[in-house]
Formats: C-alpha cells, sequence, structure tokens
C-alpha cells in the first residue's frame, strides 16, 4: 500500500521524471501536490501499468490532485548540460510551475539539486512507496508518450510511436539507415560501436 505523505509539516510535491535512458526526444518530470487522504488502489510506479491504466490514471490525477505540473528538457539542453542535470532542471520547471507552492519536494531516485530554499527527500523506488511520486511518474510517462508519437509523424522511421525513443532494435535499425534526426541526443551512444556511423 503507497503511503499518503513522507512528512506533514509542510505542503508536499511528489516528483518523478521519465526518458532518461532514450536515445531520443526530452526529458520530462511532473510535480503533484495530492489531497492528504488521497487514495486509488490501481496507483502504482507507470512502469508496472499498461498503457490504458497510465491514461486513465492520469485523468483521475488531475482531477483530484490539488496542484500538478510537467517540465520538459529538450535533446539540445540534454547534450548541453547532461542527462543527470537535465532531470533535474525538468523538475525544477515542474515545481516552478506548479499553481500551489509546496514546502517540501520528495523526489524519486538517489539524487536532486536542491531547488530554491525547498526542503526535500529522495527516495528509491519512491513511485513504489509514495501517491504523490506514482502519480508524477504517470504524468511524467504520459505525457512524453505523446510527444513521442506526435513527432514519430514527422520521422516514422524510428519506430518512436512503440519505443518512445528506448534503444530498441528497430530503433537503432532506423539510426543506421537514416542517420540521426534534430530530436537525437547526440551526446549519448546512438549505435554500438561495431555499427557506428560518420555522421
Amino acid at each position: 500500500m503507497l503511503k499518503a505523505f513522507y512528512q506533514e509539516e509542510f505542503v508536499e510535491a511528489g516528483c518523478d521524471e521519465a526518458g532518461r535512458g532514450c536515445l531520443a526526444g526530452p526529458v520530462f518530470a511532473a510535480a503533484v501536490i495530492l489531497p492528504n487522504d488521497f487514495e486509488h488502489p490501481e496507483l502504482n510506479d507507470s512502469k508496472q501499468l499498461t498503457e490504458a491504466k497510465r491514461y486513465d490514471l492520469r485523468s483521475f490525477i488531475e482531477q483530484h490532485a490539488l496542484a500538478w505540473a510537467v517540465g520538459v528538457v529538450d535533446n539540445v539542453e540534454i547534450d548541453a548540460i547532461n542527462i543527470l542535470n537535465a532531470s533535474f532542471l525538468a523538475m525544477h520547471r515542474a515545481v516552478e510551475q506548479l499553481s500551489k507552492q509546496p514546502g517540501f519536494l520528495i523526489i524519486d531516485g538517489n539524487r536532486f539539486k536542491k531547488y530554491k530554499d525547498l526542503s526535500h527527500a529522495c527516495v528509491v523506488k519512491g513511485d513504489a512507496k509514495f501517491y504523490s511520486i506514482a502519480a508524477a511518474s504517470i504524468l511524467a510517462k504520459t505525457y512524453r508518450d505523446d510527444f513521442m508519437s506526435q513527432i514519430h509523424e514527422e520521422f516514422p522511421h524510428y519506430d518512436w510511436s512503440s519505443n518512445k525513443g528506448y534503444p530498441t532494435t528497430k530503433h537503432r535499425n532506423g539510426i543506421k539507415k537514416f542517420g540521426p534526426t534534430k530530436y537525437h541526443r547526440m551526446s549519448f551512444t546512438l549505435l554500438p560501436s561495431q555499427l557506428e556511423l560518420n555522421f
């Protein structure tokens, strides 16, 4: 059973990101403030849910959250500042856009760059422990999936509608045949060394 909050003194926002391990597209992050009595029997880490269930839960979260927001850092920024810093920046951007400002953040994972003067706690596998982080994981994942499905229309050779930018065989075969696009992260190893191209 997931917990409603980490601490009770301050208004708390849960944060998570999606897309760190992808070869293409932005990293998305979400920040969510839920009521203290929030619960949902099916809400869990987004990776444990079907795509249809994630979208059902997204609607429920958006209707019941006290505040929610999504932050985005594109592939050009990722290449400039690295994926770890980009993940932190995406979370900062999400928190910044919240209509209600929190007094405390709980972050999925083991590292975070402090946002302004807000206290925070990092929780490993937090999306399987706290409702607000699980909710953030669902928003980050579904909004990122929407974006990747949209840019798939522009560049259909990489199968982004299915792989969402992750390094699948079809995605790598697309890179090998057609080269990288403006959405690829050029600081990442796009192809294993035996397949490398001279771009």
